[in-house]
């Protein structure tokens, strides 16, 4: 038995919701969403999303002053997401490197969001979850981007940071615009995030019929 498994079984929840998918009263993380549930414990997604993967998308050193002089710390940006349909977005300041990379993981995980694909453009209609179902926007700081409906095979015509973001949403092509200071990592991922984040704003016709 891996080590992350038997911590999920030594896991005692501190919260209801917590409480209620240790006790399989929720079975999904789409429940949470569904029924605007907050989480606010890492161990509800390791829970329920075992799959989920991170990666460092951005580590920099943040000098901080104190009264025995200036602290260094590093900042780190993570990003988790299941490659299908949930991503999330989280920053880590520590001493030490794999600290922060630690706490920026569990930032990450409590800040997870569903993304809603579709098939948006008219040049391709294929009806299947590849792309955003329509366009989206996202600011952070000076950075703004767009993201557009893309037919399939388009790939991810983003920037490096953006595109990272994107795969781990599951989103494997999509148009991009975006303006701005877009070399500031944490901003570009930002905004990335936030533009996800407003596909689930808006009912698309495939989520009518449902239930």
């Amino acid at each position: 038995m891996s080590s992350a498994s038997t911590s999920l079984e030594e896991w005692v929840p501190r919260t209801r919701v917590g409480r209620m998918v240790k006790e399989g009263r929720i079975t999904s993380i789409k429940e949470i969403f569904d029924q605007n549930l907050v989480i606010q414990e890492p161990e509800i997604v390791d829970y329920l999303l075992p799959d989920l993967k991170h990666e460092v998308i951005d580590v920099n050193i943040v000098q901080k002053q104190t009264d025995a002089g200036e602290t260094s710390r590093f900042r780190v940006v993570v990003v988790v997401g299941n490659f299908d349909g949930y991503v999330g977005l989280g920053i880590g300041k520590a001493r030490q490197l794999r600290a922060a990379i630690e706490k920026a993981i569990i930032d990450a995980k409590l800040n997870i969001i569903p993304v809603r694909r579709g098939c948006g453009s008219f040049e391709c209609a294929c009806s299947e979850p590849h792309s955003v179902p329509f366009t989206v926007r996202g600011k952070s700081g000076s950075v703004e981007i767009v993201l557009k409906p893309a037919p399939k095979g388009t790939g991810l015509v983003a920037g490096d940071i953006a595109k990272v973001v994107l795969r781990y949403a599951g989103i494997k092509d999509v148009w991009t615009w975006s303006r701005g200071e877009t070399r500031t990592s944490l901003n570009f991922a930002r905004a990335t995030f936030e533009a996800l984040k407003n596909t689930y704003k808006m009912v698309t016709v495939y989520e009518w019929g449902r239930g």
